[in-house]
């Protein structure tokens, strides 16, 4: 069965600020990870077709798929995961979103639709919008 992971974006203003920053780091290394101290412990559900699911100021914004769990170092010895994500990014549904720390599992009936598949021409809106009409069951 295939699980997902949910994770605040912090530093990011929204989804064309996240994909700068990792156009950077896939210049510069190759390819696009994000860093974890914790390896989730369902690996084999999240291989299994998950994406991370990135919250982008208080909303769910965008996805990537993950493509593989890696360990690693940093520069002072201390382990940990890189989470392997695939380069592209699909804007999803965007819906509220309270802070938390670190990562939660997010189960595919929980996941926000990609945003292509829920409303054709609507992903030129600014997500605050989309969210607010889709709350009021206009969209």
């Amino acid at each position: 069965m295939t699980l997902h992971l949910i994770k605040l974006s912090v530093g990011s203003e929204d989804v064309d600020s996240l994909t700068r920053w990792q156009a950077g780091r896939l210049k510069q290394h190759g390819e696009i990870w994000h860093g974890t101290r914790m390896r989730p412990r369902r690996e084999a559900e999240l291989l299994d077709g998950g994406s991370i699911y990135w919250v982008i100021r208080g909303l769910v914004q965008c996805r990537q798929a993950l493509l593989d769990l890696e360990e690693a170092e940093d520069e002072t010895g201390r382990s940990y995961v890189r989470l392997m994500l695939d380069p592209r990014i699909v804007r999803v549904e965007p819906r509220p979103q309270r802070p938390f720390q670190g990562w939660r599992y997010l189960r595919p009936d929980q996941a926000p639709r990609d945003l292509t598949a829920a409303a054709g021409g609507a992903d030129d809106l600014p997500p605050a919008l989309w969210a607010e009409l889709r709350n009021l069951g206009l969209m």
